[in-house]
Protein backbone atom coordinates (compact mmCIF):
# COMPACT_ATOMS: atom_id res chain seq x y z
CA UNK A 1 0.00 0.00 0.00
CA UNK A 2 1.28 3.41 -1.08
CA UNK A 3 1.38 6.47 1.17
CA UNK A 4 -0.24 9.39 -0.08
CA UNK A 5 1.78 12.49 -0.47
CA UNK A 6 2.45 14.80 2.20
CA UNK A 7 0.43 17.74 1.80
CA UNK A 8 2.10 20.74 1.43
CA UNK A 9 2.18 22.82 4.33
CA UNK A 10 -0.10 26.28 4.62
CA UNK A 11 2.67 29.04 5.81
CA UNK A 12 2.92 29.44 9.57
CA UNK A 13 1.84 33.19 9.53
CA UNK A 14 0.99 36.14 7.07
CA UNK A 15 3.19 36.25 3.12
CA UNK A 16 4.67 39.35 2.78
CA UNK A 17 3.55 41.10 -0.79
CA UNK A 18 6.86 43.16 -2.15
CA UNK A 19 4.96 43.92 -5.52
CA UNK A 20 0.99 43.95 -4.85
CA UNK A 21 0.09 45.06 -7.99
CA UNK A 22 1.48 42.01 -9.81
CA UNK A 23 0.15 40.02 -7.04
CA UNK A 24 -3.33 40.96 -7.29
CA UNK A 25 -3.48 40.99 -10.91
CA UNK A 26 -6.04 38.53 -11.75
CA UNK A 27 -9.44 36.98 -10.58
CA UNK A 28 -10.44 36.00 -7.28
CA UNK A 29 -13.42 34.52 -6.06
CA UNK A 30 -15.42 36.14 -3.41
CA UNK A 31 -17.07 34.74 -0.23
CA UNK A 32 -17.99 37.82 2.20
CA UNK A 33 -19.74 37.15 5.60
CA UNK A 34 -21.91 40.79 6.36
CA UNK A 35 -23.45 41.20 9.48
CA UNK A 36 -25.46 44.02 10.70
CA UNK A 37 -25.08 44.65 14.19
CA UNK A 38 -27.33 47.33 14.95
CA UNK A 39 -30.22 45.39 13.44
CA UNK A 40 -28.91 41.93 14.16
CA UNK A 41 -29.14 40.43 10.14
CA UNK A 42 -26.47 38.52 8.80
CA UNK A 43 -25.87 38.53 5.33
CA UNK A 44 -23.25 37.02 2.22
CA UNK A 45 -21.88 38.40 -0.66
CA UNK A 46 -20.68 35.85 -3.24
CA UNK A 47 -19.12 36.84 -6.68
CA UNK A 48 -16.18 37.91 -8.11
CA UNK A 49 -13.20 40.25 -8.06
CA UNK A 50 -11.08 40.95 -10.71
CA UNK A 51 -7.97 43.14 -10.73
CA UNK A 52 -7.14 44.71 -13.74
CA UNK A 53 -3.96 46.63 -14.64
CA UNK A 54 -4.82 49.62 -15.59
CA UNK A 55 -2.68 52.53 -15.83
CA UNK A 56 0.22 51.45 -13.81
CA UNK A 57 -2.00 50.42 -11.08
CA UNK A 58 -5.28 47.98 -10.89
CA UNK A 59 -9.30 48.59 -11.30
CA UNK A 60 -10.36 46.78 -8.86
CA UNK A 61 -13.74 45.25 -9.81
CA UNK A 62 -16.50 42.97 -7.62
CA UNK A 63 -19.56 41.53 -8.61
CA UNK A 64 -21.77 39.35 -7.10
CA UNK A 65 -25.31 38.72 -5.29
CA UNK A 66 -25.46 39.89 -1.65
CA UNK A 67 -28.06 38.30 0.26
CA UNK A 68 -29.98 39.40 3.28
CA UNK A 69 -33.09 38.43 5.02
CA UNK A 70 -35.27 41.33 3.39
CA UNK A 71 -33.13 41.25 0.30
CA UNK A 72 -31.20 39.10 -2.89
CA UNK A 73 -30.02 40.74 -5.96
CA UNK A 74 -26.64 41.88 -7.79
CA UNK A 75 -24.33 43.94 -6.23
CA UNK A 76 -21.10 45.56 -7.76
CA UNK A 77 -17.98 48.15 -6.83
CA UNK A 78 -15.41 49.61 -8.24
CA UNK A 79 -12.14 50.80 -6.92
CA UNK A 80 -8.62 52.07 -8.00
CA UNK A 81 -5.11 51.04 -7.02
CA UNK A 82 -2.22 52.28 -7.09
CA UNK A 83 0.97 51.03 -5.26
CA UNK A 84 4.38 52.89 -4.17
CA UNK A 85 6.60 50.20 -3.45
CA UNK A 86 4.83 47.82 -1.17
CA UNK A 87 1.98 50.23 0.15
CA UNK A 88 -1.24 50.37 -1.62
CA UNK A 89 -3.62 52.94 -1.78
CA UNK A 90 -6.70 52.06 -2.88
CA UNK A 91 -9.08 54.75 -4.43
CA UNK A 92 -12.83 55.41 -4.71
CA UNK A 93 -13.31 55.70 -8.95
CA UNK A 94 -13.36 59.63 -8.16
CA UNK A 95 -9.70 59.58 -6.58
CA UNK A 96 -10.39 59.74 -3.14
CA UNK A 97 -8.63 57.76 -0.39
CA UNK A 98 -10.56 54.87 1.26
CA UNK A 99 -7.02 53.38 2.74
CA UNK A 100 -3.51 52.64 2.62
CA UNK A 101 -2.17 49.44 2.81
CA UNK A 102 1.78 48.03 3.59
CA UNK A 103 1.72 44.41 2.56
CA UNK A 104 5.71 44.11 2.99
CA UNK A 105 4.41 41.82 6.59
CA UNK A 106 1.49 39.88 4.79
CA UNK A 107 -0.86 42.11 7.06
CA UNK A 108 -1.77 46.03 7.09
CA UNK A 109 -4.41 48.18 9.33
CA UNK A 110 -6.01 51.00 8.22
CA UNK A 111 -8.67 53.68 9.07
CA UNK A 112 -11.30 55.52 6.97
CA UNK A 113 -13.30 58.52 8.56
CA UNK A 114 -16.37 58.54 6.67
CA UNK A 115 -18.49 60.99 8.63
CA UNK A 116 -20.24 60.29 11.10
CA UNK A 117 -18.50 56.55 11.08
CA UNK A 118 -14.93 55.09 11.35
CA UNK A 119 -14.12 52.06 8.50
CA UNK A 120 -11.41 50.51 10.09
CA UNK A 121 -9.70 47.54 7.72
CA UNK A 122 -7.70 44.76 8.40
CA UNK A 123 -6.00 43.18 6.22
CA UNK A 124 -4.04 39.48 5.54
CA UNK A 125 -2.50 37.32 3.10
CA UNK A 126 -2.24 33.92 4.75
CA UNK A 127 -0.74 32.24 1.51
CA UNK A 128 -0.16 32.99 -2.31
CA UNK A 129 -3.30 31.99 -3.18
CA UNK A 130 -5.97 33.59 -0.68
CA UNK A 131 -6.29 37.50 0.98
CA UNK A 132 -8.77 38.30 3.84
CA UNK A 133 -10.32 41.08 4.98
CA UNK A 134 -12.43 42.68 7.12
CA UNK A 135 -13.93 46.38 7.46
CA UNK A 136 -15.53 46.94 11.21
CA UNK A 137 -17.58 49.91 10.41
CA UNK A 138 -18.49 51.81 13.71
CA UNK A 139 -20.95 55.25 14.15
CA UNK A 140 -24.06 56.54 14.85
CA UNK A 141 -25.38 55.26 11.06
CA UNK A 142 -23.74 52.23 10.92
CA UNK A 143 -22.41 49.35 12.98
CA UNK A 144 -21.50 46.68 10.26
CA UNK A 145 -18.89 44.16 10.40
CA UNK A 146 -17.77 42.66 6.46
CA UNK A 147 -15.88 40.03 6.52
CA UNK A 148 -14.52 38.91 2.88
CA UNK A 149 -12.09 35.92 1.77
CA UNK A 150 -10.34 36.29 -2.02
CA UNK A 151 -9.23 32.79 -3.47
CA UNK A 152 -7.55 33.47 -6.47
CA UNK A 153 -9.10 31.26 -9.50
CA UNK A 154 -7.03 29.15 -11.07
CA UNK A 155 -6.88 28.87 -15.42
CA UNK A 156 -7.57 25.09 -16.35
CA UNK A 157 -5.94 25.86 -20.42
CA UNK A 158 -2.01 25.40 -21.24
CA UNK A 159 0.19 23.04 -20.76
CA UNK A 160 0.92 21.25 -17.15
CA UNK A 161 3.18 23.45 -15.23
CA UNK A 162 3.07 26.27 -17.02
CA UNK A 163 1.07 29.70 -16.01
CA UNK A 164 -2.00 29.47 -16.05
CA UNK A 165 -2.05 25.70 -16.08
CA UNK A 166 -4.67 24.08 -13.49
CA UNK A 167 -2.98 23.61 -10.58
CA UNK A 168 -1.17 27.78 -10.71
CA UNK A 169 -2.22 30.85 -10.72
CA UNK A 170 -3.08 32.80 -13.93
CA UNK A 171 -0.15 35.80 -14.08
CA UNK A 172 -0.26 38.81 -16.78
CA UNK A 173 2.32 39.11 -18.98
CA UNK A 174 4.30 42.07 -19.27
CA UNK A 175 1.88 44.21 -20.87
CA UNK A 176 -0.73 43.34 -18.36
CA UNK A 177 -2.70 41.21 -20.89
Amino acid sequence: MQEDAPMAAMPAGPVPVHDPIPFLAGTWATERTMLDRAGGATGIFTGTTTFTPDDGGLRWDEQGTASWPHFQGPASRSYRVVADGTTLTVQFVDGRTLCRLDLSRGTARDEHLCSPDTYRVDFAVPSHHMVRYSWDVTGPAKDLLLTTTLRRRVQASGPPGSPGSAGRPARPSADGA
